[in-house]
Order: C-alpha cells, then structure tokens, then sequence
C-alpha cells in the first residue's frame, strides 16, 4: 500500500527546488517551515489514508453511464466531498474568491500524493485547478463572481473541452460552432471528445470551457474563441436553475484511469431545455480564446508531469517492498539458509535504483518548474523566472511522464510473472501511466515547443545561463571532495558538456532555417535535457544534506544515476546532431 514519502517531498522542496531559499528571502511572506510541513503531513495522510485505499475499487469498478448519468465508483463521491472539506482545491486560488493564495510548489507537491493515491481520482481537481486559473485570468468580472467561489471550494468541478473525433491535436481544425445572441449570451453546438470528468455524481455542478467557432471567425487557430458553459444554468443569486443542453454521450473505455470518466459531449442538439443550444458566456475575447485556453493548459502540463512523479513513486514502493520479501534463488555472496530475498540480486537492485533516481529527478524537475512559476509572480525579475518556468515546461511534462511509464513497467519486471497479474496491483500503475505522455500535448509536442520555442528565448540567454548553472553543481561536487561520489563530478561534466554542444547545434540549425534537422532530434534532445537534470538535482540534493555530516544514501543514488544513466546522454547527443539525414532517408519506408 503506497505512504506518502512526506520527509522526501519536503527535503526535495526546500533543499533542491529552492522553496527554502525563498521562505528565507521573504518571498512567500509569512509562510513558514512549520506551516509547509503541516501541510504536508496533513495531505500525506489523506492521500494514505482515505485516496490510496480507493484506488483498487475506483480501477476495477470504473465510471459508469446508467440512464445518462455518470456514476462513480463506491465511495468516491464521498471521498471527494471529504477531499473539498479539508479545503484542498483551493490551495493557490485566489483569496478573494475563498482561495488560500500558497505557492504552486506545495499545491504540486499534494498534487503527486493524490495522485499517487489514485492518478483516476486526482484528474477531477486537477482539471478544476486550471479551469479556475484560466477564468481567473480571463473571465468577466461577473463571470468571476458567479463561478470561481463555488469553483474555488470544489463544489463544482471544471473541465477542459478542446479536441473533435476529426481534430486530435489539431485543435486549429475544431467545428464546434457558436451563435451570438442579444443578451450578450452564446449558443454552443458540437462535439467533444476526451472531455476528463466530464460529467460525474461528485459535484453540484459542472463548468465546462469549450473551444468553438464563431460564424465570421477567420480560419485555424486565429478563429477560437473559449466559453463556460455550465452543465446547470446558475441564477443571480447563485442558486442552480434548469438544465443546459448538454450531456454525456458515452464514456470511452481505456487502457487505465478506470474510475476517471472520460466523456464524449455533445452540446445542443436540443435534449434539455427549449431552444437548442447551450448557453455559454465568452471568457476573454472572441477569437482569442486558444490563449485564454493556454493558460489552462500550461497548468495542466505542470500537473500531468506531477501524474509521471506520483507514478513513479507508488510503483517504486510496491516493487520495493515485493522485493524484500519474495525470495528466490541465492544471491552473490549470501551466507545465511535458504532462498534470498530478490532485493539481493544484482539485477534486480539495478532496476529498483533506476526506478528510485528517475523518481527523484523528475520530481526535483518538476519542482523546479513550479518554483519558476512561484518566483515569476513574487520575486523582482519575473521575466527571467517567466522564461525559466516557460523552458522547464516542457521538460517536467515530458521527462516526469515518460519516466512514469519506464518506471511502472520495471516495477512489473521486479515482480516477475506476479506482475502481470492484475491482481498484484503493479498492472495498474503502467496502465494508469500509459496515458500521460499523451495528455496535455504528447510528448512530442512537447519536444516541439521546447526546441522552437523555449531554447530562442532571450536569443538563447536563458537555456545557456541555465546550463551554466547545471555547471556550477557539477563544480560543487569536484570540489566537495566526498568519496561516495566516486566518478559522479566527471559524468555530470560530460551530460552538461553534451547538453551545452547540443543546445548550440539546435540554435543554430534554427537560426540557418534548418528547422526539419532540429526537429528531427527534438525528443532526444528533451530526454537528454531531462537526464542531465536528473543528475545535477541529484547532486544538488546530496551536496545539501551532506553539509549536515549526512547525505550517504543520496550522495549513493546520485553517483549511480551518474555511472549507470547518465551515459545515454552522449548517444542521445549523437542522435540529435546526426540522426536527421538517416531519419529522412528512410521515411521512404513509410509511404
């Protein structure tokens, strides 16, 4: 049964992503250690506690569509009202709408161990985060006072209504369509498809932002405009009136996320109320809503890579502890009776410390990313953080997430046969993993806007001065000394070496207008990124906690992560610079 790693996630955030640096500079007002590990503690047990035992009943149950309506599995409805009263879903929103306004790194931090619990539960609040972050940001002063307190407390839930069975990432090809009416108000039409949580029994009520297209709206991208549309209409006095013409049409049945119901919508073609169509308010400006909606999914890009930690720490606990106690065979060097527990195996170690430090770096990563965020709207140079949080996007999506699909498939290995059985509960984790490399952008996309858009900032200032950062770790560990770091200071120098020279090749591929070999090596490139992070935030970790004449288990996870990963990052390098002619050599094969 997974535990919350509370004392990890702390050290992580205060030691490694720099929370305890800026409690330190004032930058978080009067929060303090206390308050944080309070925090903590309380989410740690909840997740433990009343998520986790769920988990099981939510995966083997599912959401279920009885009469049009969605049903979710025993207990959850009740799991999440006990989950809004402990005042969750608003831990970054808003104060003046019932928020409590902490910084996104605790909020990310709660966010691994609710999914941890269960990733299917922990997509109802993580949808509604970026929906309130999104009318925040853009919705009307009167769209604020009617929705985000309701919002804001998880009494109603949000939703993200982008993509068409004909669209996929395409989100410029959407027929979703809506008409103007005299009161200022919208009439949506269309289909939606992958809506998460799109309809469910947990909440009173629903607000869905829908990307549609207006009658005279210019073509692609340019012609989105984004509205809420509730699934009950609400009155002035904030009461719910009658039904909108919207409904669930089916549940699509999926690889994992069982208890998650993941909708198909369809929007007015006249089912509930009298004229067909269901009403909706404008959020921003009509035919800028993709940017509104950005703000929504630059959220949930920053949450779904939480979803690849979160798995990648539950799966590492179940494989751990089934390693300690199955036994088999007799291990190198065993003196004792009988079989050994398999956690003595050489191989079986390597998979288990593998699984441990692509946990450990993708969360510092993602860490890092939310602390980017939290100093772009506290400290003094918020263009740097800005583009800081803007370059580690990409990289805490993409890494986190496919280190949770790498990790839960080791776990299935250490468990052998047994972990093919679904019984064992570590098939859950690698199903539950499979689909975040493709939310919120697939990985590839990802790789996309990290190599065209993220590394040209600031003239490529801001990647360099990163690296030169990623250097300075690496200087800290030559000059510390310690003998446990064994070859550690050598390795990171060549990763951040390869990530230096191959950052430079992108540049200037880009700048030649090379754009099709830069691309080519995009998702290497992201990976490579990724793997020196991994190792530097390692170190970083092991530096910090060996000031205090400790750190001798992370200064060991760090020099392996260092001698046993981070040798990829010359191949992927290679593969960067050199792939994009054999890559398109052979697309012949694929016509």
């Amino acid at each position: 049964m997974y535990k919350a790693p509370v004392e990890e996630i702390a050290f992580t955030l205060k030691h490694v992503a720099g929370m305890g640096e800026a409690m330190s500079n004032g930058l978080f007002g009067d929060l303090g250690e206390d308050l944080v590990d309070a925090i903590l503690a309380e989410a740690g047990r909840f997740a433990t506690e009343e998520v986790a035992p769920l988990a099981d009943i939510g995966d083997r149950q599912g959401a279920r569509l009885v009469d049009g309506e969605v049903r979710l599995p025993d207990g959850w409805r009740d799991l999440y009202r006990n989950w809004i009263a402990g005042g969750w879903n608003g831990l970054t929103a808003p104060e003046a709408f019932g928020g409590q306004a902490l910084p996104d790194m605790l909020n990310v931090a709660a966010l691994e161990m609710w999914n941890s619990g269960s990733m299917a539960f922990a997509l109802a609040p993580t949808l509604t985060m970026g929906a309130i972050e999104a009318v925040s940001a853009h919705g009307s002063a009167a769209l604020k006072d009617k929705y985000l307190a309701k919002m804001v407390s998880g009494e109603w839930t949000g939703t993200m209504n982008l993509t068409e069975p004909h669209a996929g990432s395409d989100v410029g090809a959407l027929k979703a369509r809506a008409e103007r009416r005299p009161d200022g108000s919208y009439r949506i039409f269309g289909q939606k498809i992958f809506i998460t949580w799109g309809e469910h029994d947990a909440a009173d009520n629903i607000v869905h932002l829908v990307l549609a297209r207006l009658p005279d709206a210019p073509a692609g991208t340019r012609g989105i405009s984004l509205f809420l549309v509730p699934k009950f209409l609400v009155n002035d006095d904030g009461s719910l009136g009658p039904r909108n013409d919207l409904f669930c049409h089916s549940l699509e049945h999926k690889l994992g996320i069982h208890g998650s119901p993941t909708c198909t919508m369809i929007y007015g073609d006249g089912r509930f109320g009298g004229e067909k169509g269901a009403i909706g308010w404008l959020v921003g400006e009509e035919n800028k809503g993709l940017a509104c909606m950005f703000t929504m999914m630059n959220n949930a890009r920053l949450a779904v890579g939480m979803q690849g930690v979160a798995i990648s720490e539950a799966a590492t606990q179940k494989a751990l502890a089934f390693a300690r106690e199955r036994t088999q065979g007799r291990a190198p060097g065993a003196t004792g009776p009988g079989m050994s527990p398999i956690v003595e195996h050489p191989d079986v170690a390597r998979m288990l410390l593998t699984m441990k430090a692509l946990t450990q770096g993708s969360r510092a990563i993602s860490y890092a990313c939310a602390h980017a965020l939290d100093m772009s709207r506290r400290a003094g140079d918020s263009r740097h953080w800005q583009e800081r949080a803007a370059l580690l996007t990409p990289i805490a999506k993409s890494f986190s997430t496919d280190a949770g699909v790498d990790v839960a498939s080791l776990g299935i290995q250490v468990h052998g046969g047994m972990g093919f059985i679904e019984e064992t509960g570590a098939a859950r984790y690698l199903r539950d993993a499979r689909i975040a490399p493709i939310y919120e952008g697939t990985n590839g996309i990802q790789a996309i806007d990290l190599v065209t858009r993220k590394l040209p900032l600031s003239g490529g200032d801001q990647v360099m001065g990163f690296i030169a950062e990623l250097k300075a770790i690496a200087e800290a560990v030559s000059r510390s000394n310690l003998d446990g770091f064994g070859e550690t200071a050598a390795r990171l120098g060549a990763a951040i070496s390869d990530l230096e020279e191959t950052t430079g090749w992108l540049l200037a591929a880009l700048a030649d207008g090379r754009a099709s070999e830069a691309l080519a090596g995009a998702t290497s490139y992201q990976r490579l990124f990724g793997l020196a992070l991994t190792g530097c935030y390692l170190a970083k970790g092991a530096l910090a906690e060996s000031g205090d004449g400790k750190g001798e288990g992370r200064i060991a996870l760090c020099r392996f992560a260092a001698e046993n990963l981070l040798a990829e990052t010359a191949a992927l390098r290679d593969r960067v610079v050199n792939g994009a002619a054999s890559l398109a050599a052979a697309r012949i094969l694929l016509a």
